[in-house]
């Protein structure tokens, strides 16, 4: 016999199912939106019109406080030209991989005929939507991480150079073409807009800006300063930050050891949730008995 329980989850599967239905022939004429996008990095795009069809049907404007989080975010990892087009990109991965999976829950009711099933895939479309959501700002913290590592060498080769007797646009230049992580990069495109017409301050504060990191802001606002002042200041100036940076490293160093710390909790939270679904999944099983 059916009870209200399994009603109500066929008609709000229904719902959800029509819905998901709708947004799909509706939006597929914006499907064109997302065909540049890279696949490994955004898996699933070919559906991503469903939410941004959403997200057009609601009116959402993208000017909430963690849009705009979000925009700076978007503007460091891709062009800032194309900050607006990418947070509408995120938003609407967030929204077709939420609904897509809470539309998908309801099935597994009938399926396994106990709502444990839905309830699993309800986690997962939560834990979808947060994890997209927060993507940008976990690869900011990443690429922060990766950039603070490589800064301390950075500036000790500067203040070497500029000591030596280059003038700081050489210098700079010398030392960007010396690696090929992130800073190097970000360091390599200041020396194309020097090339393209930028100012030398100018091109470094930009590289400040795109960094978004306190510390190589504090060190490029220095560098403009000592530019202003002369070489000689600079000089000086450089190997005050040097020391100050290498402080800097070994904090971070500290921080990394602290964190790997923490991750080792990560394999004993698993085995929590494994033997916690085992213990609730029968619980559930037998309510319908």
């Amino acid at each position: 016999m059916f009870n209200v329980i399994d009603y109500v989850f066929w008609i709000l599967g229904g719902i959800f199912t029509l819905f998901w239905i709708v947004l799909f022939f509706k939006g597929k004429k914006s499907a064109g939106l997302f065909a540049g996008l890279d696949e490994k990095q955004y898996p699933f795009k070919d559906l991503y019109f469903i939410g941004y069809e959403f997200l057009e049907m609601i009116g959402y404007d993208y000017k909430t406080k963690n849009d705009r989080i979000m925009r700076k975010q978007m503007a460091v990892l891709n062009d800032c030209r194309y900050a607006d087009y990418y947070i509408r990109v995120t938003r609407s991965q967030q929204v077709t991989i939420g609904h897509t999976l809470f539309a998908v829950s309801f099935s597994m009711y009938g399926l396994l005929d106990n709502i444990a099933g839905p309830l699993v895939f309800w986690m997962f479309a939560f834990a979808g939507f947060y994890y997209y959501g927060n993507l940008a700002s976990e690869t900011i913290k990443k690429r922060s991480d990766e950039m603070l590592t490589d800064f301390s060498n950075v500036v000790s080769k500067l203040a070497l150079l500029t000591n030596a007797g280059l003038i700081m646009k050489d210098a700079w230049e010398q030392v960007a073409y010396n690696g090929d992580t992130v800073i190097y990069k970000e360091m390599q495109t200041s020396v194309e807009e020097m090339k393209n017409g930028y100012s030398e301050m100018d091109a470094i504060y930009r590289f400040g800006s795109r960094c978004m990191i306190p510390e190589i802001k504090k060190f490029t606002s220095t560098i403009v300063q000592g530019i202003q002042k002369g070489n000689s200041e600079l000089t000086t100036m450089l190997q005050q930050q040097s020391a100050e940076v290498w402080n800097l490293k070994r904090q971070l160093v500290k921080r990394q050891g602290e964190k790997a710390s923490g991750k080792l909790l990560i394999p004993m939270m698993m085995m929590f949730t494994g033997i916690l679904i085992m213990v609730i999944v029968p619980v559930f099983t037998n309510i319908g008995v």
